[in-house]
C-alpha cells in the first residue's frame, strides 16, 4: 500500500497554496511581466549554522529550453524572498530582495545569518507577480539535541522514479546529505540499467554549460525531487558524474577533449543549481566542496572531495585482480592538503560524534571467491596505502565517533572499518554506513547467495542490499541509530518503503550492533 504524505509535506503545500493569496496585491515587486510561473524547479535550503543557512531557488520558464538558459530573457531578475517561522507567513522575521542574474542562469542563493539557533523556519520567493512553494528549513541547535538526517546518493534519471525523494520527505529529516550523482551526464541510454529504462535524458552528453544546465533542469523539475528539498536544509558534495563517469583531478575516464572546460561548464552548472555558499562559487576549474558544517555539539559534519585531487585510478580503472600499483604508498585519493584539513578538523572537534560525508566504498569489497583479491580501482580499494593512513589518523586523531557515511555504490552496506582488512583481529578504528541509491541500476534485486558470499569473502561487512533505497539515522549523545530504508520497485511509482535492517551505534565503541 502507498504510503501517505506526511503531515509536515501536506502542509507545505498547503502554505504554498494559502501564500499567493497572502500576497497578492502586496506590492513587493513589480507588474508581472513573465509570462508563466518561474518557479518550475523549486525551492531548496543548504549548509545550516547556528545562526543561519542557505535559500535557493532558479527562475526557469522553460527548464529544458535549448539554449540552457529555462526559457528567461536575457536580462537580470529582482527576486523578493521571506522567512518566517510559521508556514502560513504570519510571522515574518526576516525578508530582502536579491538579483537573480542572467549569467548564472538566474538562480538565487540568499546567504542568512543572525537566525535563532536550533529554530525550523519557513521560507518562499516571489519574482514579477509570482510565489514559489514554500520550503522548511532549520537552524543547527545550541544545546545538546537530538538529530534525524537522511542519507542519499546516486539518481540515474533515466533508471526509475524518485519515488524514493518522496518517501525520504516524507520522514520529516532535520537534515539530508546528497553524497553525489545527483545527476548522470550520459546521453540517452548511455548508460542502460537491468531491465531497460523508464525515462529518457536530454539530448546528447553533457559538455558545455547549457548541456550541464538542461540537465540539472530536468532533474529538478522532478516532484519527488522538489519534496525531499523543500523538508529539509541539505548538505551536498559532488561525485564523478556531476561532470563524468570517473573522472580524476585533470584526467578523463574518455580522453575527452577540451577536459579542463567541460569540468569548469560542469562546476559553474552545479554551483547554480545547489544550495551552497560563495565559499563554493567556483574558480574555473575548480570548485570547493570539502568543508565542514556543525550541528551543535552534537556532530560535526565532514564533507569530502574524493576527485579534484586524486591521482587517475591504478591498471586501467574497473574492477582488477592482481593489481600492484594499488598498493603504491605515493598514491592519493584526497591530496595531502586535504586529507591533513580532515585529520586537523578531526584532533580539533569537540563535538559527540563526527561524520565523515564521502562518495567512494572506503571499506574493503573482495568480490572474488576464495584465494586472491579483486577490487574496484576507483573506490578506496585502488588507493589502499593512503586508506591505512587515513584510518590511522582517525585513530591517533581523539575525535570522538566518527562514522563514515559514504554513497556511489548501488546498494546498502553497514561495515566496520579497520586498520588492516585481511586480518580478524585488526582493530576498529570507525563505521561506515553506504546508501544505496535513489534511482540508478534501476529495480535492483536481492540476491541472497551473492550477499552471502560477499560477506564470507569481506567478514567486515555485515549487511548488503542491491534493492534502491536511502538512509535515515537518528542520532543522539549516546547512540546513532540507522535504518537502511529501501523499496521493491522504482520502474513504476507508488512503491512503499520499508526498513531492510536497522543497525546501532553506541557511543564510545566504533562497532556496529
Amino acid at each position: 500500500m502507498e504510503q501517505t504524505p506526511s503531515r509536515r509535506v501536506f502542509l507545505s503545500a498547503a502554505a504554498a497554496s494559502a501564500g499567493g493569496l497572502l500576497l497578492t496585491g502586496a506590492g513587493l515587486g513589480p507588474s508581472r511581466t513573465l509570462a508563466t510561473d518561474p518557479f518550475t524547479l523549486g525551492v531548496a535550503s543548504g549548509d545550516p549554522s547556528g545562526d543561519g543557512v542557505v535559500l535557493w531557488t532558479r527562475l526557469a520558464l522553460d527548464p529544458l529550453g535549448t539554449n540552457g538558459r529555462g526559457g528567461m530573457p536575457v536580462r537580470d531578475v529582482d527576486v523578493q524572498w521571506q522567512l518566517a517561522t510559521d508556514e502560513r507567513f504570519a510571522k515574518v522575521v526576516r525578508r530582502g530582495t536579491e538579483t537573480a542574474r542572467w549569467k548564472r542562469a538566474h538562480s538565487v542563493h540568499v546567504e542568512l545569518e543572525g537566525l535563532e539557533p536550533g529554530r525550523e523556519y519557513f521560507y518562499r520567493f516571489r519574482a514579477e507577480g509570482h510565489l514559489s512553494p514554500v520550503g522548511r528549513t532549520r537552524t543547527a541547535p545550541a544545546a545538546l539535541s537530538p538529530l534525524t538526517f537522511a542519507v542519499a546518493a546516486c539518481a540515474h534519471y533515466e533508471h526509475g522514479f524518485y519515488t524514493a525523494y518522496r518517501r525520504l520527505a516524507e520522514q520529516d529529516p532535520d537534515l539530508v546529505v546528497h553524497l553525489g550523482d545527483y545527476i548522470y551526464e550520459y546521453a540517452p541510454k548511455g548508460y542502460t540499467a537491468l531491465g531497460g529504462s523508464v525515462r529518457r535524458h536530454t539530448s546528447g552528453k553533457c559538455a558545455t554549460l547549457a548541456d550541464y544546465r538542461i540537465r540539472h533542469a530536468q532533474y529538478k523539475s522532478d516532484p519527488d525531487l522538489q519534496a525531499a528539498h523543500a523538508v529539509a536544509p541539505w548538505l551536498v558534495a559532488f561525485d564523478d558524474h556531476e561532470i563524468e563517469n570517473n573522472w580524476a583531478a585533470d584526467v578523463s575516464s574518455t580522453g575527452a577533449p577540451s577536459f579542463a572546460r567541460r569540468r569548469a561548464n560542469a562546476f559553474q552548472a552545479y554551483y547554480e543549481n545547489m544550495p551552497l555558499r560563495r565559499s563554493s562559487v567556483p574558480g574555473g576549474t575548480s570548485m570547493r566542496v570539502h568543508r565542514r558544517v556543525d550541528w551543535g555539539p552534537l556532530a560535526r559534519f565532514h564533507l569530502l572531495d574524493t576527485r579534484q585531487f586524486r591521482d587517475d585510478q591504478a591498471c586501467e580503472d574497473g574492477i582488477r585482480a592482481g593489481c600492484d600499483d594499488r598498493l603504491d604508498t605515493g598514491r592519493t585519493l584526497l591530496g595531502e592538503d586535504q586529507r591533513r584539513w580532515l585529520l586537523d578538523g578531526l584532533a580539533e572537534s569537540g563535538t559527540r560524534w563526527n561524520l565523515v560525508g564521502q562518495q567512494i566504498l572506503m571499506a574493503q569489497r573482495d568480490v572474488k571467491a576464495g584465494p586472491g583479491t579483486e577490487v574496484n580501482m576507483d573506490s578506496w580499494d585502488g588507493y589502499a596505502a593512503e586508506r591505512t593512513r587515513l584510518l590511522t589518523g582517525f585513530r591517533d586523531s581523539g575525535a570522538a565517533n566518527p562514522v563514515v557515511l559514504t554513497g556511489d555504490a548501488h546498494m546498502h552496506h553497514a561495515a566496520d572499518l579497520k586498520l588492516d582488512f585481511d586480518d580478524p583481529d585488526s582493530p576498529r578504528v570507525a563505521v561506515e554506513l553506504v546508501t544505496s541509491s535513489i534511482a540508478s541500476d534501476g529495480d535492483g534485486y536481492r540476491d541472497e547467495a551473492r550477499v552471502a558470499e560477499t560477506i564470507a569473502e569481506n567478514p567486515h561487512i555485515s549487511y548488503l542490499d542491491q534493492r534502491r533505497g536511502y538512509l535515515v539515522c537518528r542520532l543522539e549523545a549516546e547512540e546513532l541509530r540507522a535504518d537502511f530504508r529501501t523499496l521493491d520497485y522504482i520502474s513504476r511509482r507508488g512503491a512503499p518503503a520499508k526498513t531492510g535492517a536497522t543497525f546501532t551505534i553506541p557511543a564510545g565503541e566504533s562497532a556496529l550492533t
